[in-house]
């Protein structure tokens, strides 16, 4: 097995990442170092820090020069950190040291590693953004026409009340388009440029280091914190969190989903099932599963990210180190579980005679709690639920349904108000404020 699902030809289509998976390469790390290079570069020469011949030839360059990750990994083993090795080879392939030698001025490792790194996470909240979008899009159709299909509610894995299909399509959706609606706090929170120098004061980026670095972000369009955050890890914390939050959200309606695809219930069909190697008769549930493998994925990485923010003083190599091997493992875990998501729910539909089915197979004992407050009318709700309870009792006892028991003992009940229909409370109500939530998200 290779060390990461995500890169592996055998497991890559198993955990799809798409254009998510190509943010966290070495070729777009490098490549997004080298735009921070040539950016700051040109900063510094608009503001006289650097010749402003020197700075149009870094930022020329910094677009042009081809510069091959796999050259620079003995570098990076020996100095810990990739960007003293493409500053190397960058001012090498330049050709033009008098040029050069104004290369990665008064910036330190740090600042690049986390300002090009925060460039390709604005690219995959995008990506997540536009997935997250197109899902609840699915949901929010699945919520409208089958708002009123009537369907048991579980509480403690067993019949509960009744609820709708589309109520708790619902559920699902709800929980993701409130991350929909974070989205804007989070890049705000998280999109930073780092330009702070070497222990974060800025001492050798000119007489105005702020200006230096609000001059960077508006470049790269990222924000100024106005600040280091060197050791300060709360942008990394608020992505990993939302992630997280991604995966445990989609990673529930896929465990509810497994639920529905068990054998002798099958109240909903995939499209995509996978098969056996020896028992022909199998129709495994394999794109829920794989986004729950994926959300129990993401829980202990950002377990361990929450570890690595503990930056020792001013900078802490182990903690930086963490997060590399941890960080973009757990965006492609989200990425890849909103992907498997879209397929899964395209190709979803609930069986209505399953849903039925389930319902009369509870022998109406699902409707006791609704038959308890029906009485309650009539007498003292404790009598009512003494009373509902004693003829529960008796149906079992006599292996018959409730509402038989309910017509002999209560006849004057209306029994018409137990239908499924008429049992459903806000539930269709709730289906369709989400789907009208989905089509007013800007």
């Amino acid at each position: 097995m290779s060390g990461s699902v995500f890169d592996s030809p055998l497991h890559a289509k198993l955990f799809p990442t798409g254009d998510m998976g190509r943010l966290f390469t070495d070729t777009a790390e490098v490549r997004a170092m080298m735009l921070v290079e040539g950016s700051l570069a040109k900063v510094q020469g608009a503001l006289g820090i650097i010749p402003e011949l020197s700075a149009a030839a870094i930022h020329r360059a910094s677009l042009e020069l081809q510069i091959d990750p796999a050259g620079l990994g003995t570098a990076t083993g020996i100095n810990g950190v990739t960007v003293p090795g493409l500053v190397a080879e960058f001012r090498k392939l330049m050709q033009a040291p008098e040029q050069a030698q104004y290369l990665h001025f008064g910036a330190t490792s740090q600042d690049i590693a986390d300002t090009a790194l925060m460039l390709r996470v604005r690219q995959l909240l995008g990506l997540q953004d536009t997935a997250l979008r197109a899902l609840l899009g699915d949901l929010a159709r699945l919520a409208h026409d089958h708002a009123e299909t009537a369907m048991v509610a579980r509480t403690y894995g067993q019949s509960a009340t009744l609820s709708s299909f589309g109520a708790m399509v619902a559920v699902w959706g709800n929980m993701l388009a409130d991350l929909v609606d974070a989205l804007p706090a989070l890049r705000d929170g998280v999109l930073w440029v780092s330009l702070s120098g070497a222990a974060g004061t800025g001492s050798v980026l000119g007489p105005d280091p702020d200006r230096v670095r609000a001059d960077l972000a508006a470049a790269v369009g990222l924000r100024d914190p106005k600040r280091s955050w060197h050791a300060d890890r709360g942008p990394i914390l608020r992505l990993a969190a939302w992630q997280t939050q991604v995966t445990a959200a989609l990673g529930k309606m896929a465990q509810d989903i497994l639920i529905m695809t068990q054998s002798g219930l099958k109240t909903v069909s995939l499209d995509a099932q996978g098969g056996s190697s020896t028992m022909p008769q199998k129709e495994n549930p394999v794109q829920p599963s794989a986004i729950v493998a994926l959300a129990n994925m993401a829980a202990g990485l950002n377990a361990t990210l929450t570890q690595a923010a503990q930056h020792r003083e001013a900078r802490d190599g182990a903690a930086w180190f963490t997060e590399w091997m941890s960080l973009p493992q757990l965006c492609l875990t989200a990425g890849s579980a909103l992907i498997l998501s879209g397929t899964m729910i395209a190709g979803l539909a609930p069986n209505a005679a399953a849903l039925s089915a389930q319902i009369q197979n509870t022998d109406d004992m699902i409707l006791a709690e609704a038959i308890t407050f029906a009485l309650a009318h009539k007498m003292p709700r404790p009598d009512a639920a003494d009373r509902v309870k004693a003829m529960v009792k008796e149906a079992l006892a006599q292996d018959t349904r409730l509402l038989e028991v309910v017509k002999s003992q209560h006849p004057d009940l209306d029994l018409a108000q137990f239908e499924p229909a008429k049992q459903l409370g806000s539930a269709p109500h709730f289906a369709r404020d989400f789907a009208a939530r989905v089509s007013s998200l800007t």
